[in-house]
């Protein structure tokens, strides 16, 4: 079974964040760019799959800007087999919209056709939690998301879930998406020779036009501001003086 893995190359998530003065987006200049935590679990889960024979090819697939082969050559490091870079756009403030992300992947699900498609739940940058869903409707494919435990059995996938009560455990038939989340694993280091070898990997490079896919934006982004400041504590004097605070804010 081949395992196909999406990867977006996103603001390091050590990075403090800054908004460009004129408030039209974030600030990228001289800044750290390394691969969406989430794609990283996604990348380790698939690399654990082939380790105890389950998947036979571990594929990373990137869309964005030239860039982002960077970011490819960090999961090939990790132990993928190959990779695919989609150039959709020359401008790194440009991000591409899931729906376009949707329909580029599909594309490439339907030249690679992998048994599993895994990905992070979500970018870290934008926070939008939907190509992965997008995707599985696109493909008319089933879904599991927000995954914490990923088992392969025959042609089905065990894969426990984390909601809002607990963990829920479903069985999905393959092909299917799984989207990851944090519990799922803790992504290796790449080693030294590891990161050696992952330069004559194959990365072959395709554009969004070879897919017959627009990705101009749908949506404007208006203004974009930072958080305001938290503000200062207050010491308190007795316990009396704390309770009394917290009625006040409404705490309780």
């Amino acid at each position: 079974m081949k395992v196909l893995v999406p990867v977006k190359r996103v603001i390091d998530y050590n990075v403090k964040v800054r908004v460009r003065a004129d408030g039209t987006g974030v600030d990228l200049a001289n800044v750290k760019m390394s691969m969406n935590p989430f794609d990283e679990i996604a990348v380790e889960e698939a690399i654990r799959l082939k380790e105890a024979g389950k998947a036979d090819e571990v594929v990373v697939v990137s869309i964005g800007v030239q860039q982002a082969q960077e970011t490819l050559r960090t999961a090939l490091a990790m132990g993928a087999d190959r990779a695919i870079l989609v150039v959709a756009t020359d401008d790194v403030h440009q991000d591409i919209e899931p729906l376009a992300v949707a329909k580029i992947l599909k594309g490439v699900v339907e030249e690679e056709n992998p048994g599993l498609v895994i990905m992070g739940k979500q970018a870290i940058d934008n926070d939008m939690n939907a190509t992965g869903q997008m995707l599985a409707a696109l493909l008319g494919w089933a879904q599991a998301t927000f995954a914490s435990a990923v088992e392969i059995e025959g042609d089905h996938a065990l894969v426990t879930r984390e909601v809002d009560g607990g963990l829920q455990t479903i069985r999905v038939k393959l092909p299917a998406i799984v989207t990851a989340d944090l519990r799922l694993n803790e992504p290796r280091y790449a080693s030294l020779p590891n990161i050696m070898k992952a330069k004559k990997k194959p990365l072959d490079e395709k554009t969004a036009a070879d897919y017959s896919v627009d990705v101009s934006p749908r949506l404007e982004i208006m203004n974009t501001a930072e958080p305001e400041q938290r503000k200062a504590g207050v010491r308190v004097a007795s316990v009396d003086e704390l309770v009394e605070k917290l009625k006040e804010a409404g705490a309780i």
